[in-house]
């Protein structure tokens, strides 16, 4: 085992509020989900506390039915009865490019015949975060998400392309056959980027490349970064990425 050296920052302010209730997921059955992925690919899972207990360990085992989770841990851990002992333990771990922050209660050490390990409850509540330029996302087609921007060979043309994916930097463009094209290098000012009825903002493009789509498609992705966000557009985007997952997943989940 290893030992975490700094303390994951507190999700509620002073008031109680949650400025991170966009990323909070509560949903039993996809906890459940996260939790077993984070299980499967023995992610490390770092535990801390307000008093500085702290340990990095693996889930053992998720038991959805009775609602409990098992850590690994030695017993003889010097930081473990700390954590136990504490009414605040955080636990932080990673899927790719996620982290994904809960907390755990009802902490308990069971041993067994040859080892032992740490009880807790499911959580009722974890926040997914990604890591910042790392996450890409395939944009939904029914909510028709798009940009709209000046060619510039073609000042007095509007285009309005389908955002075919976006991430917290960059996105990238369907650029039909029929236009002028786009080069690499070029940068694009005053483009507004709308995702969705709640995502609308205004950016600059750079263009980094062009690609073919398919061999038999009808025009060119143009990959793009997003120069410049302002904290606001960022933090929507942020919001748009989010849930975006979020639908994608229950999609997947039936």
């Amino acid at each position: 085992m290893s030992f975490m050296d700094t303390q994951p920052a507190p999700l509620h302010d002073s008031d109680g509020l949650d400025p991170f209730s966009a990323f909070r997921i509560e949903s039993p059955r996809e906890i459940a989900l996260l939790m077993r992925q984070v299980m499967d690919g023995a992610n490390p899972v770092h535990l801390s506390s307000p008093e500085g207990g702290s340990l990095t360990t693996t889930i053992w085992t998720v038991d959805s039915a009775s609602g409990r989770l098992a850590l690994q841990v030695e017993a003889q851990t010097p930081q473990l009865q700390g954590l136990i002992e504490s009414d605040e333990v955080t636990a932080v771990s990673y899927l790719d490019a996620v982290k994904l922050q809960f907390d755990l209660n009802q902490l308990m050490l069971v041993h067994g015949s040859h080892s032992c390990a740490l009880q807790a409850a499911m959580p009722r509540a974890v926040y997914r975060f990604q890591r910042r330029q790392a996450y890409r996302v395939r944009t939904l087609e029914r909510h028709s998400p798009v940009a709209m921007l000046r060619h510039p060979a073609l000042p007095d043309i509007q285009l309005t392309l389908r955002v075919i994916d976006v991430s917290i930097g960059g996105c990238a463009l369907l650029m039909p056959d029929d236009m002028p094209p786009l080069e690499p290098g070029l940068t694009l000012h005053g483009v507004r980027l709308e995702l969705d009825a709640d995502t609308r903002f205004e950016t600059t493009l750079h263009v980094h490349h062009i690609s073919a789509i398919l061999p038999n498609a009808h025009g060119a992705r143009l990959g793009c970064e997003l120069v410049q966000l302002n904290p606001a557009s960022e933090r929507a985007l942020q919001r748009y990425i989010d849930h975006t997952q979020k639908r994608r997943r229950m999609m997947s989940l039936g």
